[in-house]
């Protein structure tokens, strides 16, 4: 019996990989639901059985009202998207998405602008 312990996180990679490039066409050209506006999936993390699917996404507003409306419409599709992704892949368990929202960018640049400041006021120093 041949152990495959080494090849599973590669080949789970890559079939992140790919639900994240099928679940940015599916949004971008399938969707219809007025509630999504344009998202960027930034982040797939697939369970080891396939079972289910995390998927972050960003968007340019990041009000509340619209990222609680994009999330609404995401997951009332969710069932739409799955089964899109199941024409799509050719793997034995098609997984449950799950939306997230992402907010390590909007972060990052409050991160930025802080430090920013903080270079500033040293300077002044």
């Amino acid at each position: 019996m041949a152990k495959h312990s080494k090849s599973i996180p590669g080949r789970s990679l890559r079939v992140a990989d790919q639900i994240q490039r099928d679940l940015a066409e599916i949004i971008a050209f399938e969707l219809k639901d007025p509630r999504v506006p344009m998202i960027t999936i930034s982040e797939v993390q697939v369970t080891p059985d396939y079972a289910h699917a995390k998927v972050f996404f960003t968007m340019l507003a990041d009000d509340p009202e619209t990222i609680r409306n994009a999330l609404a419409g995401l997951q009332k599709a969710a069932g739409f998207i799955r089964a899109q992704l199941g024409r799509r892949l050719t793997i034995h368990t098609i997984p449950e998405v799950h939306f997230v929202h992402d907010t390590s960018a909007s972060r990052g640049m409050e991160l930025s602008r802080l430090i920013d400041e903080a270079n500033a006021t040293r300077a002044k120093d």
